[in-house]
């Protein structure tokens, strides 16, 4: 098998990053317009950010945070219960022999991004930045 010539890192290939943003749209959507059957998940407004898929697209990692930041361990815990349904219904709606296996964590994009901006915030960092 030759060897990809523009593609010599490793990290996720075009199909992996296809199939990871399917399945984030596809859970976007179950998660707000409430297709789930558990009111208690029903209730709460979920992100879901990113979802990174391994090479062999056997394991779907959803990065979620809810609404407002507050209640992150509910969430996980009320994904965690409904798993097997969201992985049913992203499965049909991918149409791909073998449906992922669903994990979820907490998105922290925000939190590093608030970090970073805080940083370059810093009286010491601007003065380097303007220097």
């Amino acid at each position: 098998m030759a060897k990809n010539k523009f593609h010599d890192r490793p990290g996720p290939s075009q199909r992996q990053l296809r199939v990871g943003e399917l399945i984030r749209r596809t859970l976007s959507e179950v998660l707000a317009r409430g297709d789930v059957h558990d009111p208690e998940l029903n209730r709460m407004s979920i992100t879901v950010g990113e979802v990174r898929i391994s090479p062999d697209l056997k394991i779907a990692t959803a990065y979620v945070l809810p609404l407002g930041g507050k209640g992150q361990d509910e969430v996980l815990k009320l994904l965690a219960r409904n798993k097997g349904e969201l992985r049913r219904m992203a499965g049909k709606k991918l149409g791909l022999k073998y449906a992922p296996d669903l994990r979820f964590q907490l998105d922290q994009t925000f939190d590093q991004m608030d970090d970073t901006r805080r940083m370059l915030n810093q009286d010491a960092v601007r003065r380097d930045i303007d220097d």
